[in-house]
C-alpha cells in the first residue's frame, strides 16, 4: 500500500475543500483551529491500475498544514503537522508514503529527522519519499516536449532556472546540462554561496537575478515560490517563450501582465504534473482543482505509486541535492512503464489572471513543489 501526505494552499481553500468533503467542523474555523487540528484520512481506498494490468491501493492523508503557518511564524505547528501525519501513515502500515508540497520542505528545513519517536511510534524514515526525483524528471520532460511543440530548439536555447539551488532545481540543472545540453543555462536563487557551489558542480551556468534573466530566457523553469509584488512583463520576454511553473501553489501565470503586448507568444505549463493513462479511483484531485482529476496528479505523489508498483520500499528521494541523473532516468522508466506522462497542456493566462486562481500564499520557502 502507498500513502500520500498532502496539504492545501491556503486557509481559504482549506475551508472550502473541508466543506466540500463534509468536514464542517474544519470548514468554519480560522487558522488557530487548523494549527491544532490532527491529520485526517480523506481517501482511505485509492485504487490505481497500471497499463501493465497491475493494481495497487493507497491512502491520502491531509496533514492540515497550511502555508500561512510558516508565513505567520507558527513553526511548531507546521513541524507538528508533518511529523504527526508521518506517524499516522506508519501506524497504518503503509509501505511507502510521499511527502507532498511543503511537507518535505518543512521536514528538511527544520531538520525533523532528529525527531525519531512520536508517542509510541518510532519513525522509520525509509517508509517515506519526497517524490522530488520524479518531479524533477517530469519537469525536464515538459521542457523537452513543450519546447519542441512550440518550435524552440533546445540546442540553441537559453534556459533560466528560478530556484536552482533547491533539491528539484539542482536536479533539473544537472539534467539540462548532461542530457539535454541546452545552449545557455541561467541560475537564479537567493543564496549566492549555494549558487556558486552549484555553478562549480555543473561546470557551467551564469548566475543572474530574475530580473536580469527574464529578457534572455527562451525557457523559464520556476521551482520556487515567486516573491510578492513581482510581475512578469511579457513585452520584455523573448518570443516565443516557454514558462514551466513547477512551484506549489502554481502562481506564475497570475504574475504575467496580461495587458502587455505579445502575450500570445508566451506559453505556460503547470510543471511537475503527470497524467495517467487510466482513471484513478479517488476524490482528492478534484478538490484541488485538477483539470482532469481522474487522470492528473502531482508527480511527487506518483512517485510513491511507482515505488509501490515496483515493490521498492525505500526513501527513493531523500535529503537535499542528492538527486542524480541516473535516478531520474530510473524513475522515468518506471513512470513510462506504468502509464504516466508529463502534462503538456498550456495554461490560459488571461483566465488565470482574471480569476486569481492558484494565487495561494507566498512564503519564504526555497523550493515548493509537488
Amino acid at each position: 500500500m502507498f500513502g500520500l501526505i498532502g496539504h492545501l494552499t491556503s486557509l481559504t481553500e482549506a475551508q472550502s475543500v473541508a466543506r466540500e468533503l463534509g468536514f464542517q467542523e474544519y470548514a468554519d474555523q480560522g487558522l488557530d483551529f487548523w494549527c491544532y487540528a490532527p491529520p485526517l484520512t480523506v481517501d482511505d481506498k485509492i485504487e490505481v491500475t497500471s497499463v501493465t494490468g497491475q493494481k495497487i491501493e493507497g491512502v491520502y492523508l491531509e496533514s492540515c498544514f497550511l502555508p500561512e503557518m510558516l508565513a505567520k511564524g507558527r513553526i511548531k505547528a507546521a513541524t507538528r503537522k508533518v511529523i504527526n501525519a508521518m506517524a499516522q501513515a506508519q501506524k497504518k502500515g503503509i509501505h511507502i508514503t510521499a511527502l507532498g508540497g511543503f511537507s518535505s520542505i518543512v521536514f528538511e528545513n527544520f531538520d525533523l529527522k532528529k525527531i525519531t519517536k512520536i508517542r509510541d511510534i518510532k519513525l522509520e524514515f525509509e517508509r517515506f519519499t519526497t517524490g522530488n526525483t520524479h518531479t524533477a524528471y517530469i519537469i525536464c520532460q515538459q521542457v523537452e516536449k513543450a519546447a519542441q511543440k512550440i518550435g524552440i530548439s533546445l540546442s540553441q536555447a537559453t534556459v533560466a532556472v528560478f530556484g536552482a539551488t533547491g533539491d528539484i532545481g539542482s536536479a533539473v540543472c544537472r539534467w539540462l546540462s548532461s542530457r539535454t545540453e541546452v545552449s545557455e543555462l541561467l541560475l537564479i536563487a537567493r543564496d549566492r554561496d549555494r549558487l556558486n557551489t552549484l555553478q562549480e558542480d555543473l561546470g557551467r551556468g551564469k548566475i543572474l537575478s530574475l530580473k536580469e534573466a527574464l529578457p534572455q530566457a527562451d525557457i523559464l523553469v520556476g521551482v520556487a515560490s515567486m516573491p510578492k509584488g513581482v510581475e512578469i512583463e511579457t513585452a520584455e520576454l523573448k518570443k516565443p517563450c516557454l514558462i514551466i511553473d513547477g512551484g506549489y501553489p502554481k502562481n506564475l501565470a497570475t504574475k504575467i501582465n496580461q495587458e502587455a503586448k505579445g502575450k500570445e507568444d508566451v506559453y505556460v505549463i503547470n510543471g511537475g504534473i503527470v497524467e495517467h493513462s487510466l482513471d484513478i479511483q479517488w476524490n482528492i484531485m478534484e478538490a484541488v482543482n485538477m483539470d482532469r482529476p481522474a487522470r492528473q496528479l502531482f508527480a511527487c505523489f506518483a512517485e510513491s505509486m511507482l515505488l509501490e508498483f515496483e515493490k521498492i520500499y525505500t526513501n527513493f528521494s531523500w535529503g537535499r541535492n542528492r538527486i542524480t541523473v541516473e535516478k531520474m532516468e530510473q524513475i522515468g522508466r518506471f513512470s513510462r512503464k506504468h502509464g504516466f506522462q508529463p502534462l503538456l497542456a498550456f495554461v490560459d493566462i488571461a483566465n488565470q489572471n482574471e480569476s486569481g486562481k492558484n494565487n495561494g500564499v507566498s512564503v519564504e520557502a526555497e523550493t515548493v513543489v509537488g
